[in-house]
């Protein structure tokens, strides 16, 4: 009896043993699922940054024209002024007194002229009676041209005294934001000083610069078909302030460089921004965002491609099997997508994620197609990269 029970739960485990065995082999064989993308066509923005540098529509560095001792500074730093606004005042005293002698000087140059005329006039008559020689009719005359040139240069004297008097009155040229001052009461300052006396920089409007590689400006034009085409057609941009926050307005591309940098390659171009709460300041930095709309493109993850000596790879799913396909993608792409220009078309199924693991021939059995969402916007790194 014993011997049939030790022989039943020897059987038993045998039994057990191999149904788990069974279940391994099963686990181990089992396909592995894949996902799949079904290939359509879709609509992307492609959004490429600039690095960008900002400057007020006008920027004036403001310095003396006269040389003296500062007496009075009337602005505050970063004060928005207006333009004729005495800003600064020079010490007027030998300015005022330079014009005061300049007008005398002329009252005596008028009083000798006067003078001049009428011993003219007498020599003329005593000349027509023999009175006088003609010597002393040339005299008289060449006195009275000599007396109209001394009037003239005291009159010139006046004009000039006059001018340097109202320079002593330092003046904004434009309307705009005053910089900092680096001057005080006191200072000695003249027209050769290194620095101005202050900027004053016109902010209503604000200028950003940004440079673009010549071979996306040669992109660019032949995608508007001519310089001025692009300049007038191309859609607004936007402006990352320094902060990361979107400026609240958009700006346009007005200006671009007809030259290229032969240091950088690199060409220069301008937009401009409305700035009527003045919150962009002359000397600032942000990012232009370009961007540009690409309609009925295909759109694939890049998690769905590999590189093999530079060149970029997709598994298509045929005949249920793995198939190599190389393509051919845009140059602009944001790290997560690729645009492809080539190599695949709509209705192809392909590996979706993982493709840098699989290899020619695997069997795949798709947890199902998807497609691409259309629609989206591809924000593209910086320069365009």
């Amino acid at each position: 009896m014993r011997r049939i029970t030790s022989i039943f739960l020897l059987f038993a485990t045998t039994i057990l043993s191999s149904c788990q065995d069974g279940e391994k082999n099963s686990s181990s064989t089992g396909e592995t699922l894949y996902e799949t993308l079904e290939v359509s066509l879709s609509d992307r923005t492609l959004t490429t940054g600039y690095s960008a540098t900002i400057n007020g529509v006008q920027t004036v560095e403001v310095r003396p024209q006269v040389s003296g001792m500062i007496v009075d500074i009337l602005i505050e730093e970063g004060e928005s002024v207006s333009k004729d606004q005495v800003l600064f005042i020079i010490d007027q005293t030998p300015y005022k007194a330079a014009y005061q002698i300049a007008v005398a000087n002329v009252k005596s140059a008028e009083a000798a002229l006067s003078t001049a005329q009428l011993v003219l006039e007498s020599n003329q008559k005593l000349y027509e009676q023999d009175v006088v020689s003609e010597f002393d009719l040339m005299t008289a005359r060449n006195n009275l041209t000599e007396a109209q040139a001394r009037l003239a240069l005291c009159q010139a004297e006046v004009e000039n005294a006059s001018n340097n008097l109202s320079y002593t009155e330092v003046r904004s040229p434009v309307n705009g934001v005053a910089s900092m001052i680096p001057y005080r009461v006191g200072a000695l300052v003249n027209s050769n000083i290194s620095q101005p006396l202050v900027t004053v920089s016109d902010v209503s409007k604000v200028y950003a610069y940004f440079s673009m590689a010549e071979n996306q400006m040669l992109d660019m034009i032949m995608q508007y078909g001519s310089l001025n085409n692009a300049i007038s057609q191309m859609p607004e941009v936007d402006l990352i302030m320094s902060n990361g926050d979107k400026y609240m307005h958009t700006g346009k591309i007005n200006a671009i460089s007809g030259t290229i940098s032969e240091s950088t390659g690199a060409v220069s171009i301008r937009a401009v921004f409305n700035n009527r709460n003045k919150l962009l300041r002359n000397g600032g930095s942000g990012t232009i965002v370009i961007p540009t709309t690409v309609s009925n493109c295909i759109v694939i993850p890049q998690t769905a491609t590999f590189e093999l000596q530079d060149r970029i790879f997709v598994y298509k799913v045929v005949d249920g099997k793995a198939s190599s396909a190389e393509i051919h993608v845009a140059p602009q792409n944001n790290g997560v997508e690729y645009i492809v220009e080539s190599g695949l078309k709509v209705g192809d199924v392909i590996v979706a994620a993982g493709a840098g693991l699989l290899k020619e021939g695997t069997p795949i059995k798709s947890k199902g197609p998807s497609k691409v969402e259309a629609n989206d916007t591809m924000k593209v790194m910086e320069g365009g990269k």
